[in-house]
């Protein structure tokens, strides 16, 4: 392995050059196979590194997750899936292995996010998580390893460019991190938090069950949200993200882009989404994004038009009050916050995507108010008593 990478500029093509190196001057935990990772995507790399590895440890599943700028867009570990969501995430006829299920689940949460997403994967790669990973729009993948004729398949995406990255699954960085903004340093140790049964001891809601199955969702929410940028709130079902809201100034903004994703997520699976005739011959993405303006209710006549051209034939859309109804059989979804709730206004919100579960630092002025309204909405809530930013 080399002690230092090189690129050609970082965040910006002004920020010109830039490098990759270990202050130890120890060599990188990483080899290059294929490609030229750039900035951006080593930063992507290194944190969904770090989220797909912890899922894994806790829940000894293989896991997958799509980044975008520095935060998940979707998150999950091998759940099987059912007909309706192979369908709604184009698998009818895909062999999936676990680890292909798990990355069609973290693809799944937000398609129009992951557009171009770096991808990262807890296992060995094997062939049918590469033959997904070769049909959808990406820049680069890390993993621990991959299956010689997986990596072949992988090396031939982009026109050979498709970035591949292998890790040290060994690795440690060590206790402390530390990172320069302004010519100033600052270090800190580094966030070793790992959700075990502790992390769930508090139970401060009248309804005190939580399920297994619960405790893996909160456990995929916790983790993704612990790669997210603050403020974050996530929200998850069967074992992967249905919805994250990063970097928002405000709680209940979080919650409110976390659980419109979630209710676009369970809109997908609907049965006249999932009947639609598209047009001979368009592509997966656009197809994605004629589903997405299906759904919207604000579209423009412009974009109308557009949508209308995606079609074989031109569908009716759904009616609000048919999305109600749908959206009303969402139910068992588990929510987990970077903090704690100042107000009540998330949970009302939450409540609407099916929220049944809740995990929140708590520590709140209002913290009886926030209880109150989980008790009034049947949920189970958690004060962890752990606070997760990431910045």
């Amino acid at each position: 392995m080399s002690d230092q990478l090189n690129m050609r500029y970082g965040c910006n093509p002004h920020q010109a050059p830039a490098r990759c190196f270990r202050r130890d001057g120890g060599p990188l935990p990483l080899q290059i196979l294929n490609g030229s990772p750039s900035y951006i995507n080593l930063l992507d790399a290194l944190n969904s590194w770090q989220l797909v590895r912890e899922l894994r440890q806790v829940l000894n599943l293989p896991a997958a997750a799509s980044f975008k700028h520095v935060s998940p867009a979707g998150a999950a570990v091998a759940v099987p899936l059912d007909e309706q969501l192979r369908a709604a995430y184009f698998a009818e006829d895909e062999a999936l292995s676990p680890l292909a299920t798990a990355y069609l689940r973290a693809r799944g949460a937000d398609p129009l996010a992951s557009f171009g997403d770096w991808v990262s994967l807890s296992d060995t790669v094997d062939v049918p998580t590469a033959r997904i990973l070769r049909r959808e729009v990406s820049d680069g993948v890390i993993a621990p390893g991959y299956e010689a004729e997986a990596l072949e398949i992988l090396k031939k995406k982009k026109d050979g460019d498709y970035r591949i990255l292998q890790i040290d699954p060994g690795y440690d960085p060590g206790p402390q991190e530390l990172r320069e903004v302004f010519g100033l340093a600052l270090e800190q140790p580094r966030n070793l938090f790992m959700p075990d049964d502790g992390f769930f001891a508090k139970v401060v809601t009248q309804r005190r069950d939580l399920p297994d199955s619960a405790r893996r969702d909160l456990v995929v929410a916790t983790l993704a949200i612990k790669y997210t940028q603050s403020n974050s709130v996530g929200l998850a079902l069967d074992g992967q993200a249905i919805g994250i809201g990063a970097g928002q100034q405000s709680r209940v903004h979080c919650v409110r882009l976390a659980a419109a994703k979630a209710d676009l997520w369970h809109l997908r699976q609907h049965p006249r989404v999932l009947e639609l005739k598209f047009r001979k011959g368009l592509k997966r993405a656009e197809r994605i994004n004629a589903i997405d303006l299906y759904l919207q209710e604000d579209a423009t006549s412009q974009e109308l038009q557009a949508w209308e051209a995606s079609f074989a034939q031109v569908p009716v859309r759904l009616s609000a009050q048919e999305k109600r109804e749908w959206l009303d059989g969402l139910q068992g979804v588990a929510l987990s916050s970077d903090a704690y709730f100042p107000f009540r206004d998330s949970l009302d919100r939450a409540r609407r995507s099916g929220v049944e579960y809740v995990v929140q630092a708590g520590g709140s002025l209002r913290d009886d108010l926030v209880i109150a309204a989980a008790n009034e909405y049947g949920m189970v809530m958690v004060n962890s008593g752990v606070r997760l930013f990431h910045h």
